[in-house]
């Protein structure tokens, strides 16, 4: 397995690897739930964590990522699901999400009420992992009808239909940054079902292993002026300069793309990061940083 080697590369125990496939031989799928499992384009870089993830998983437990913005939580949940082989199933949380979008909602099929079955109900009778995105955004209503799937009796009662009992390789994998607008304090009932997993803000080793991973065909001098404007930022995002909405790994990543394709990279650069933000005062720290770390006059030939 290639993910195998890579995270053998991080100092990942072996043991554990060793267990993670013996589980997926004990839990094989379906061969029309194979495309549910996702792809692995960028890879989480922490031994700890992954180790944090693997024994939690293994042990049967589900587990919460939680961490500021740009940390790879949903990264690592979409590594987890490729490393174990489940197929995934992603419910993201908004004010209108509620129990039927998880579990299901009547439906008329051939002249008949059938359940139209949720996302949960999917992932529990196939075995799959249930990815609950910014789940503190979600209302109280819309999850304690998990309760009793995320605790020991693993099942789920669904009015006027049928007791589903969970498949045993079913497992749910939360995100929640605390830093968004409209996030709240979870339900002390829920947090309880779940292992808690801090992700840390990114550091320069990381970011630069996550850079050179995905564009190995650029300059690494130029690659660290890139991560220098992410951690810039994210410093000035602690001190309450400014906002985490410019703090944006995703959106660094995008620009060196475009600045690959043939874009300049300060055009490249202000789709990208400044873009992000659209306080003009903040703009203006923003493209200070920026400023900084690269020049008007370099062309794509500069970077790549």
């Amino acid at each position: 397995m290639v993910m195998r080697k890579k995270l053998e590369t991080q100092g990942v125990s072996s043991a554990l690897l060793d267990d993670v496939e013996s589980f997926i031989k004990k839990h094989p799928i379906e061969k029309n739930l194979e495309d549910r499992i996702p792809g692995t384009t960028t890879l989480f870089y922490g031994k700890d964590i992954w180790e944090m993830a693997i024994c939690a998983i293994l042990e049967g437990e589900n587990i919460l990522l939680v961490g500021p913005k740009a940390t790879g939580k949903n990264v690592l949940a979409d590594n987890i699901c490729h490393f174990f082989k489940r197929p995934q199933w992603n419910t993201s949380f908004h004010v209108n999400t509620d129990s039927t979008s998880l579990i299901g909602t009547d439906t008329f099929i051939d002249n008949e009420v059938r359940l139209r079955r949720g996302s949960v109900y999917e992932c529990a009778v196939n075995g799959g992992f249930g990815v609950f995105d910014e789940i503190n955004m979600a209302k109280n209503d819309a999850l304690v009808v998990l309760h009793s799937a995320l605790d020991y009796r693993k099942i789920i009662d669904v009015p006027g239909y049928e007791k589903i009992t969970l498949n045993p390789a079913t497992r749910f994998i939360g995100t929640m940054n605390y830093e968004y607008a409209g996030t709240k304090e979870l339900n002390e009932a829920l947090v309880s079902r779940f292992m808690t997993i801090d992700i840390p803000k990114i550091d320069q080793e990381t970011i630069m292993v996550i850079l050179q991973g995905e564009f190995a065909d650029a300059k690494p001098q130029m690659l660290e002026q890139f991560a220098g404007i992410f951690l810039d930022l994210q410093e000035k995002a602690m001190n309450s300069e400014i906002s985490t909405k410019s703090v944006d790994l995703r959106g660094i990543m995008g620009s060196l793309r475009t600045i690959r394709r043939g874009l300049k990279p300060v055009l490249a650069v202000n789709m990208g990061v400044t873009g992000k933000t659209f306080d003009i005062y903040e703009k203006e720290i923003v493209e200070d940083v920026i400023r900084t770390r690269i020049r008007e006059s370099w062309t794509s030939e500069d970077i790549f």
